[in-house]
């Protein structure tokens, strides 16, 4: 569990930011044969999204704590679904460890969320990866019902991706 939701236990009943463990969608955790500064490398080249990421193939930030992130993301809630458009906003930044960005609780979308990127070093050239989306306050367990299936795809979709991608550059560099 991240350290920021062992802080947020205990805090369930809070209607806007409460976290409840059962509304958080968690990616496999994926065995990747090159070294975390590799997939941190590509989790960071957010021009290079298209290249490799199956959903989010577009996203344009600065990657600033507080810095929105701008998203083109594939509609995985229906087959071959039109793109979306995401803003969230970066609220962790951890170089070869974790990069996440939320959703805020807004008057007219309440419905707060944060998605936190992992890369844990298991050797001087392997790490694995997960990803999570916990969707938070009283709304977040509807959320989680709703899209959690179609969001556990489509970060199993890009976890696998990031993979393939970070294994073949790493491949590639120390061929």
């Amino acid at each position: 569990m991240l350290d920021w939701m062992k802080q947020a236990k205990g805090h369930e009943e809070d209607p806007v930011f409460g976290f409840n463990p059962d509304a958080v969608t968690r990616s496999e955790t994926i065995e990747i044969s090159a070294p975390s500064r590799t997939v941190w490398d590509v989790l960071t080249d957010l021009p290079r999204y298209n290249e490799w990421n199956p959903f989010c193939i577009r996203a344009v930030s600065t990657l600033e704590m507080g810095a929105p992130i701008e998203m083109t993301l594939i509609n995985y809630a229906t087959a071959g679904g039109p793109t979306v458009p995401n803003l969230e906003y970066i609220c962790g930044f951890e170089p070869e460890k974790l990069l996440s960005w939320e959703f805020p609780n807004l008057d007219y979308w309440p419905y707060p969320a944060r998605r936190d990127q992992v890369i844990e070093a298991t050797g001087d050239a392997s790490c694995r990866y997960y990803s999570t989306d916990a969707f938070l306050g009283a709304n977040g367990i509807h959320v989680f019902r709703f899209a959690g299936p179609w969001i556990k795809r489509a970060f199993d979709d890009s976890a696998v991706a990031l993979k393939a991608r970070a294994e073949a550059l790493y491949a590639a560099a120390n061929g």
